[in-house]
């Protein structure tokens, strides 16, 4: 079937046409690894439809030739991996010379034996054949840009950092972090750790760690169910130092799609929070948010309970937040943040838990813990119904027939909360601008069509909601050089009508959907929540601004004042024009070849 709208015409089989019920989060995961089949071998974790697709394009691109329909080429694994096309492939830390450690530690004939440690270099047969823009082709390892921990001890008090990117100047990767920065010994002598997360593949996050901690205590949080909770066990069985800890999920749709990290240290304990996947994929070439703590401290034996927590009460709400999983694993984790302080904290915890929540329960979740968090923290500015929301996400649920039915609705009068105004404010009018990567955005992207699998906005989904797509604005990101490194950050604030200012930054593993941010149930009387979610809001008031806002840092790596906010894109944010479609990851793209002279058919 095909439908038009001024954004452009789709056209679907009829195979793509079904959908097996409401998907209310589009990264909804598979039920079974992708198995292989030929030539063809899928990823080793469980992973979305949309991430499998885009495996499979990677291993057998499809190449564009004067126009006709692509043809399939040869799998890119039977490839040796380019050493060509500068800033491809990862700096000396991240090569393979500690394969063989990982080979004798996982065993022989282990239940993952067999399986080769994933390539980290676009395969010869493209680069060769398709070179890429002048941009792309210079940089200097990532890991001379900038010692991680300069970072930590540098000027920034937000503590707010983005993912180093393979294939950008050097310039552009100062002050970012790449997972095995997180992991360094510089950051602290780990004891034990804990990762949250969606998508996980057990052998490479096991690499990411040191050679010395890649047997501390790890535990894995994880929302897997049947075979794919039985794939996660199997892969992670050669590790006796892993467990893992399976998050209910008793609502249909809803996923485990926090991302955190707990590390503890001799020295003390540290909290991450990011919007990272722990694949090689998600720390490679695209655009991610970390919020990284302070090294909090072990309190004093005899400290009461209540000690060490922080003006945001960030210490109690991380505990509320573990608690809700009921998981007797996570409660030893609970106690071990309970021996700690963690009174620097200068930002507040925002999460979103599954379950239907009444009375004052309400207000512990999605988006209204946003609206009671800017209610009593936020300060009111003069105009402020003028301050538009803006929203950037990398995946989009079904919202409704039309704006009014959840986003322009229960969801913009949570965001456009600022202070506890006892008049009813009228905030219909508040405009909201929505950021999500266009089909040119994917196109000209340094992965080219196949950065797509990681925003997976279906067809199915995107016929029912024609009435959003004039809310998008696209990706640009010019001023941090990452134009060209798609977003899988999510991240929602409140902008004054120059763009100059914001009111509030949040940064949050949550995508706009229903599932991730909570629906109204019964006449507004119960809120519902899907999936597990997780992020970190910034107001100015805990970074000593009386102002009620923070000024946007206009260029990322100029000395401005310390308290600008990097905003992680460029604002004002650029409307789609009439030939702009949002990208849709199960539609064929066929007529224009991305940065690698291939094309986009995801069956």
């Amino acid at each position: 079937m095909s439908q038009e709208s001024e954004h452009g015409k789709w056209t679907v089989s009829s195979s793509d046409d079904e959908s097996a019920g409401e998907q209310t989060n589009s990264e909804m995961p598979s039920t079974s690894l992708l198995q292989q089949t030929g030539q063809e071998k899928g990823p080793r974790y469980p992973c979305s439809e949309a991430r499998k697709a885009a495996h499979k394009r990677k291993a057998s691109p499809l190449e564009h030739s004067d126009g006709s329909f692509p043809q399939e080429v040869a799998p890119a694994q039977k490839q040796k991996p380019s050493q060509e096309g500068l800033g491809w492939c990862l700096s000396s830390s991240d090569d393979d010379d500690d394969e063989d450690d990982l080979k004798e530690r996982r065993g022989k004939g282990g239940a993952a034996a067999g399986v080769g440690l994933e390539e980290h270099c676009a395969p010869k047969g493209i680069l060769s054949n398709h070179k890429l823009p002048p941009s792309h082709e210079t940089t200097e390892p990532s890991d001379r840009v900038q010692d991680a921990w300069d970072l930590l001890n540098g000027r920034n008090p937000f503590r707010f950092f983005l993912t180093k990117v393979k294939g950008i100047k050097a310039k552009y990767n100062s002050g970012s972090l790449h997972i095995k920065d997180i992991l360094s010994p510089l950051f602290g002598t780990l004891v034990s750790s804990a990762q949250f997360n969606y998508c996980i593949d057990v052998e490479w996050l096991v690499k990411q760690y040191p050679k010395e901690f890649r047997d501390k205590p790890l535990l894995i949080i994880h929302g897997e169910k049947r075979e794919s909770k039985a794939a996660l066990h199997e892969e992670a069985h050669p590790y006796k130092n892993v467990r893992l800890c399976q998050a209910k999920l008793d609502i249909a749709f809803g996923t485990h799609h926090t991302k955190m990290m707990l590390l503890h240290y001799e020295e003390g304990l540290r909290v991450v929070i990011h919007t990272s996947n722990l694949i090689d994929d998600d720390w490679y070439q695209k655009t991610q948010g970390i919020w990284l703590s302070p090294l909090y401290p072990k309190l004093s034996l005899g400290a009461a309970e209540s000690a060490g927590e922080s003006r945001t009460n960030f210490k109690c709400d991380l505990i509320s937040y573990l608690r809700s999983y009921s998981s007797p694993t996570l409660s030893e984790w609970v106690e071990i943040i309970k021996q700690h302080d963690l009174s620097e904290t200068r930002v507040y915890l925002l999460g979103s838990t599954p379950g239907r929540y009444q009375g004052s329960e309400k207000e512990k979740w999605g988006h209204l813990r946003l609206r009671k968090l800017l209610k009593e923290h936020a300060a009111q500015l003069p105009d402020q119904h003028s301050w538009p929301v803006i929203g950037q996400f990398s995946s989009i649920g079904s919202l409704g027939a039309d704006q009014s039915k959840w986003l322009c609705s229960e969801f913009r009068d949570s965001l456009t909360s600022l202070g506890n105004n006892t008049k009813t404010l009228t905030n219909h009018d508040v405009p909201v601008h929505l950021v999500y990567p266009s089909v040119d955005n994917v196109r000209q992207s340094l992965e080219g069509y196949p950065a797509g699998g990681s925003l997976p906005y279906s067809i199915q989904t995107a016929q029912k909601q024609l009435w959003l797509h004039s809310y998008f604005h696209k990706w640009s990101a010019e001023t941090s050089g990452r134009s060209h490194a798609m977003p899988h950050i999510k991240t929602y604030m409140r902008s004054s009508p120059d763009f100059q200012k914001i009111a509030w930054f949040l940064v949050t593993s949550a995508n706009l959907s229903k599932a991730a941010w909570g629906v109204f149930e019964k006449n507004g009387t119960q809120m519902m929540i899907r999936s597990y979610e997780l992020g970190v809001l910034f107001l100015p008031s805990e970074f000593g601004l009386d102002a009620g806002y923070f000024q946007v840092k206009e260029n990322m790596f100029s000395d401005e004042p310390v308290l600008s906010f990097p905003v992680p894109y460029d604002l004002p944010p650029e409307k789609y024009e009439s030939k702009d479609r949002p990208w849709i990851w199960n539609i064929p793209y066929t007529k224009a070849p991305d940065t690698h002279g291939n094309m986009w058919v995801p069956k």
